[in-house]
């Protein structure tokens, strides 16, 4: 059974008119998950990582293992306040309203190769605000991987336009 069908649709979550992706049916499919993570690790394999940036919270449960394997350094990216030593952080807004991501001040040496992951793509306004603090913090984005892209909220294309790789293990067009 492929990746993209253990991904289950909610209609209406968390609003009207929405139809939200649920990854946690793949994360709970011990096959499907260690599909999922082998694919990444394979498309990644050998590629000059230093770090794997994940945005809070499912995007630790994918960069965690994606890390490990690739030898690289994990920066967990969260929401403000959730960090326990001197941070950095930038302010955005989200289709729920301002908010702020931070990572520790320490986190990212200046020149490293970082690879910025979460669970899914929308509209892209919080992975462009990680990308943003990562460059801050001297980092270089690499690429941007996704288990899920939903390319009508544009998020791929946002992303693009600032000059930034994006890989996703599946694609929902609706």
């Amino acid at each position: 059974m492929p990746i993209k069908s253990r991904i289950r649709a909610i209609s209406g979550f968390p609003r009207q008119g929405v139809t939200f992706r649920d990854v946690t049916t793949l994360l709970k499919d011990a096959t499907g998950f260690r599909l999922a993570i082998h694919k990444l690790i394979n498309h990644y394999s050998g590629k000059k990582i230093h770090k794997v940036a994940a945005i809070e919270s499912r995007g630790f449960i994918i960069g965690s293992p994606l890390a490990y394997a690739l030898g690289a350094g994990f920066v967990p990216v969260r929401k403000k306040g959730r960090l326990p030593a001197e941070t950095i952080g930038c302010d955005y807004a989200s289709e729920y309203g301002e908010d702020r991501i931070e990572i520790h001040a320490d986190a990212i040496t200046r020149g490293e190769r970082v690879l910025l992951v979460d669970d899914l793509l929308a509209t892209g306004g919080t992975a462009e605000a990680a990308w943003k603090l990562l460059r801050g913090a001297g980092g270089v984005v690499s690429e941007c991987a996704f288990l899920v892209d939903l390319p009508k909220l544009g998020g791929r294309e946002r992303l693009e336009k600032l000059g930034l790789k994006v890989f996703a293990l599946v694609a929902f067009d609706d």
